[in-house]
């Protein structure tokens, strides 16, 4: 087992109202409500297999087998002080013998992902949180940069990985940027259908900041669009809805499509 870079400065924050502490980088890819809100986007259910694309130090893939009993779950990750520190936030948290670790890029081929125990057809659900920054403005910090910022065809990468993953009618959910949701939907139907989609709201009256996507390998289903999740109310407090889910671990009724 390969321990976090001593070197690398780390703070411990609490995650869905303390339901998990999870070591992070003080400085570089942080976690925040995105991870929380795909966490709460997935359909999961007991004793099924979920990879975590672009884990980071796990928070996602955690958050979901927190709440699922009997859940098996990959957290997948390129960068090694992630990953590290994912397997220590596993521990730390009690979740390690259902959660399992793994350095990959998810643009490898399938020899890669099956050298690491991933099998085409043995997902039952991805989620996944893709760098989605325009690489022309890439942030001097190599870790945050990793997480955020990326060339045009990523998106498209990740999800020919996850449906090469999952089993027919298996399930990807995927957060982005709301103005990116025409591309996103381009790709996310090249292989999937019975699209679902939830945007996110900074405050009411405001435009989306985010959109959730959940959609079914090989589906012909019509697209669903939900009324939108709104984080804050106008004096900036978290509405009821976002305090819920952020901190009390309720599902999103993207997961229930």
């Amino acid at each position: 087992m390969t321990a976090a870079d001593p070197a690398v400065e780390t703070t411990e924050d609490a995650a869905l109202g303390g339901r998990l502490v999870l070591r992070q980088p003080r400085q570089g890819h942080r976690f925040g409500h995105d991870a929380i809100l795909l966490a709460a986007a997935c359909s999961a259910r007991s004793s099924e297999r979920l990879v975590d694309f672009g884990a980071g130090v796990g928070t996602a893939g955690l958050a979901v087998v927190r709440r699922v009993d009997d859940l098996s779950v990959t957290l997948v990750e390129i960068d090694p002080t992630l990953v590290a520190l994912a397997r220590e936030n596993a521990v730390r948290n009690d979740l390690f013998g259902r959660v399992r670790p793994v350095r990959l890029d998810i643009g490898a081929d399938a020899a890669a992902f099956a050298a690491a125990g991933l099998l085409p057809g043995t997902a039952d659900h991805v989620i996944m949180n893709p760098p989605f920054n325009a690489p022309q403005n890439p942030s001097p910090h190599v870790g945050r940069r990793l997480a955020h910022s990326a060339a045009g065809d990523t998106l498209a990468t990740w999800l020919q990985a996850a449906s090469r993953l999952l089993r027919p009618s298996g399930t990807v959910t995927v957060i982005w940027r709301a103005d990116g949701l025409d591309a996103a939907l381009a790709r996310v139907s090249v292989s999937f259908g019975a699209i679902g989609l939830l945007p996110i709201h900074p405050k009411p009256d405001t435009p989306a900041i985010r959109i959730l996507i959940r959609a079914v390998k090989e589906s012909r289903a019509p697209l669903s669009l939900l009324p939108g999740f709104v984080l804050a109310d106008h004096a900036g407090k978290s509405t009821a809805q976002a305090e819920a889910v952020l901190r009390g671990a309720a599902v999103l009724p993207l997961s229930h499509l």
